[in-house]
């Protein structure tokens, strides 16, 4: 059913006088007179009487009349909505994020909140690789985590970011002298490392192969701060990215360099080629404003 014939049909019966219905919705006589007669042979019944000047309704339209008053109103309301949403008014944002990068996005996750008040934002903590699933089944929108993906995941990437990883050992006499550590030399000691979810877990369990050893772990666990509290305990040293060690305590805690290729790169991940919602949309370009110069890789 066209909602312009039923738009026309209630305007006459309101009126009571195609002319007018016609003045009201700015079109001419004929064409109400055309949609009308559509509207009649779709349903397959008369709706309006004519006697004389008057207008009579046929039991047929006058549960036409009731219904399409509440359907108008409805459609109405349904068009106001996708305004709000298409002008970001309201809506909702499903972000993921792996636990230990909150800190890097919380100045912009603010600026969104400012520009967007009526955007719902729904932040789901997860490990790089639980966020990548979502994403791509949909339980999410779009997610933070840590690049690159795999090259045979359907997703979109924009980098945001990168720092050096290094590595967590206690502040003690044996380690203050020293001023980076080689990867390799990591043979030697228990490694405190992120559960398997995390996708810097995967990456370092490669670059620990690369090198030619197989690493002594001791914990795993998806909080930086306990992985800090468990090197602090002496049980083994940690790799974590450099802005998480700044966030640690120096007076009982030294974190050194690592000797590797290997940096925290995280960036942001949509699935490709489906549909990006406005507030998804909107949440890129809040994130290009903070994190300028970098260049989207737009099929992975």
């Amino acid at each position: 059913m066209d909602v312009r014939a039923l738009r026309y049909f209630v305007e006459v019966v309101r009126q009571q006088s195609f002319t007018r219905a016609a003045e009201q919705l700015f079109v001419t006589q004929p064409t109400i007179s055309k949609m009308l007669r559509q509207l009649e042979d779709e349903l397959g019944c008369t709706l309006l009487i004519r006697e004389g000047r008057k207008l009579h309704l046929t039991d047929t339209g006058q549960a036409v009349f009731q219904r399409g008053v509440t359907i108008l109103q409805e459609f109405k309301q349904l068009e106001a909505e996708i305004s709000d949403i298409n002008d970001l008014k309201t809506g909702e944002l499903r972000l993921g994020i792996p636990p230990m990068v909150g800190m890097q996005i919380a100045d912009s996750i603010s600026a969104f909140r400012q520009r967007y008040p009526g955007v719902e934002l729904k932040i789901s903590e997860f490990g790089g690789l639980t966020v990548q699933q979502a994403v791509l089944s949909g339980t999410l929108d779009i997610a933070l985590t840590a690049l690159p993906v795999a090259d045979d995941l359907p997703l979109n990437a924009l980098p945001l970011m990168s720092h050096p990883l290094c590595v967590l050992v206690p502040r003690t006499q044996a380690w203050l002298c020293r001023t980076h550590m080689p990867i390799a030399e990591l043979a030697g000691h228990p490694i405190l490392i992120y559960n398997e979810e995390f996708s810097l877990n995967r990456q370092l369990m490669r670059a620990f192969q690369a090198s030619g050893f197989t690493p002594q772990i001791a914990v795993r666990s998806g909080q930086w701060d306990f992985l800090a509290a468990m090197v602090q305990a002496g049980m083994g040293v940690a790799i974590l990215p450099e802005p998480i060690c700044q966030r640690l305590d120096k007076t009982h805690l030294l974190w050194l360099p690592l000797e590797s290729e290997l940096v925290w790169k995280l960036g942001l991940i949509w699935q490709e080629g489906s549909y990006l919602s406005k507030s998804a949309q909107a949440w890129i370009a809040c994130c290009r404003e903070f994190w300028p110069g970098e260049t989207p890789r737009l099929s992975v």
